[in-house]
């Protein structure tokens, strides 16, 4: 029986004392948090964003995290000193990291302990502190906010304004819950709509104090206060476009210096309201179906699958890297699929009859059918059609994707979260129809669906990280933006050697995230609806 999760934990970092790896200025730290699956495979679950310049960050972004008691949850805190656009982090200096358990966590509630580095030697005096808190709320405050006639701190140009929520502890400190973005030469800003968990914000108490202050960013680190004011959910919540709630913004050195001292600028709230967000367990429970497609590379670059060098041979116990992947992703993905028919397709093969080149064509060779039974059934499809086709090209996985999001859009029909679809192609190396891909993938990204990406064999798979939307967005061949993150890539290669469950838990672990932010930025509420109590 899967483990039950018990609750949501959420955990809010800082560090002291931070290694200095720049120079002229200090580090731009951020902290990324990996986990454990069973064996030595860490694999990433989130990361905070970068604080510039300073070598004791508290950083706004909180890690929110499933607390399984009954499992050893191994956790490692690797913190970075960022100076490249690339997500990737090999190319970053390390400054220190902290191994524990979620249990050692939750247990302390705040633990402060030395960050080492990769030889287990001191990380310098560099220290890291991480607070737990359980999550018993799924409230979310949406805020718009603008602001007008701030104070200018900048001799060249106008101050460049953000702002930052703090709530206060039980024992009367003030912590940072929210940073907004920097509005550049502005003293009339208007940010962007954004979202504060109703309990990081107030501990959903609608009289507790909040602080609010607005900074002008600057770029050494040292940004300069124009004000700030105190406030609560129960007076925030009555903001209207119509009527908005208006805070004077009070600096108050300026105040004890200057007798006619009015007020440093007007924040204004012009939409305060607080609704309730679906987690993934949320849509699961609530009847969601995850539907599950495959898509497997049967191109000539693979080799003859008679041969034991081709990426398709079956060795003496039946098994192979495609084989591999479709099994560790499938079996976790058929518990979220009730009837777990699964639709299993090929690409990049001549097919019988006439043998003529197909890049969707049903591994079971039914195409008004290409369902097949369980993960065991596509498996079993899988090793009947292959002496069947003669491997060909080119690689092309538009059809494919097109052919899924077809389904997806029909699904979009439905006013509610009843399906979410995922596909998982199989792939030995570089696609042909890059722009065709790129395309339908943006297309893609406004419905409810999902791409994994595994790459088998030993090819150069740069063109794939480049779909994963990690980097930066991803445009089509129009310059159209993905509005959302829809591809996750892996090289199969990468998890060789590790348990069947990590390749999973990898493709997987951006999943539930993808399926939250496609259906509550569509406002779509589960079949059955567990949250709307």
């Amino acid at each position: 029986m899967a483990a039950q999760c018990v609750t949501k934990v959420e955990l809010t970092i800082s560090c002291t004392n931070l290694l200095d790896k720049d120079v002229g200025s200090k580090s731009d730290p951020l902290c990324v948090l990996l986990q454990n699956s069973s064996g030595q495979q860490w694999y990433e679950v989130d990361r905070t964003e970068r604080v510039k310049n300073s070598l004791n960050p508290r950083f706004a972004k909180k890690f929110l995290i499933d607390y399984y008691f009954e499992l050893v949850q191994k956790l490692k805190f690797g913190i970075y000193d960022i100076d490249n656009k690339t997500y990737d982090l090999s190319d970053d200096d390390f400054l220190g990291e902290f191994e524990c358990t979620l249990g050692q966590i939750v247990s302390s509630r705040t633990l402060t302990k030395p960050l080492v580095l990769k030889n287990g030697k001191p990380a310098g005096r560099g220290s890291i502190t991480i607070t737990a808190e359980e999550v018993k709320d799924n409230r979310v405050v949406v805020f718009e906010v603008e602001a007008r006639k701030l104070d200018n701190k900048d001799f060249f140009g106008k101050s460049d304004p953000y702002l930052e929520f703090h709530k206060q502890t039980g024992d009367g400190n003030w912590v940072m819950v929210h940073r907004t973005e920097v509005i550049k030469n502005n003293l009339n800003p208007v940010w962007r709509p954004f979202k504060i968990s109703l309990n990081s914000l107030c501990y959903s108490d609608m009289d507790k104090s909040i602080k609010v202050e607005c900074y002008d960013y600057d770029s050494d680190g040292s940004h300069d206060l124009i004000g700030s004011f105190q406030t609560t959910m129960s007076k925030l919540k009555e903001a209207s476009r119509s009527s908005p709630i208006e805070f004077e913004c009070i600096n108050e050195k300026k105040r004890q210096k200057k007798k006619n001292y009015k007020n440093s600028g007007i924040v204004s709230v012009k939409h305060c309201e607080i609704i309730v967000e679906c987690t993934f367990l949320d849509y699961i429970m609530g009847g969601c179906q995850l539907n599950f497609t495959v898509g497997i590379d049967f191109t000539g670059s693979n080799g003859d699958p008679r041969s034991p060098d081709s990426l398709h041979y079956l060795s003496p116990n039946g098994v192979n890297e495609y084989l591999t992947a479709i099994w560790s992703v499938g079996m976790v993905i058929q518990d979220y699929d009730t009837d777990k028919m699964f639709p299993a397709f090929g690409f990049g093969a001549q097919i019988p009859p006439s043998f003529q080149v197909s890049h969707e064509f049903p591994i079971n060779f039914n195409p008004s059918n290409p369902f097949c039974n369980g993960i065991q059934g596509i498996v079993d499809a899988y090793r009947a059609c292959l002496p069947q086709v003669k491997l060909y090209g080119p690689t092309n996985f538009s059809p494919i994707i097109n052919h899924v999001a077809r389904f997806a859009a029909a699904a979009t029909q439905q006013q509610t979260a009843s399906q979410y679809f995922i596909l998982l192609i199989i792939t030995d190396g570089v696609i042909t129809d890059l722009d065709q891909t790129r395309t339908a993938i943006v297309n893609a990204s406004k419905l409810p669906m999902s791409i994994i990406i595994v790459g088998v064999g030993g090819a150069d798979f740069d063109a794939m990280e480049f779909l994963d939307g990690d980097d930066g967005v991803l445009r089509s061949s129009s310059g159209e933006p993905a509005v959302r993150d829809i591809v996750q890539f892996v090289p199969f290669r990468k998890f060789q050697n590790s348990p069947k469950e990590a390749l999973a838990q990898c493709v997987l672990a951006e999943v539930p995230q993808q399926v939250v932010n496609y259906f509550s930025t569509y406002k779509l509420q589960p079949p059955k609806n567990p949250a709307a109590k």
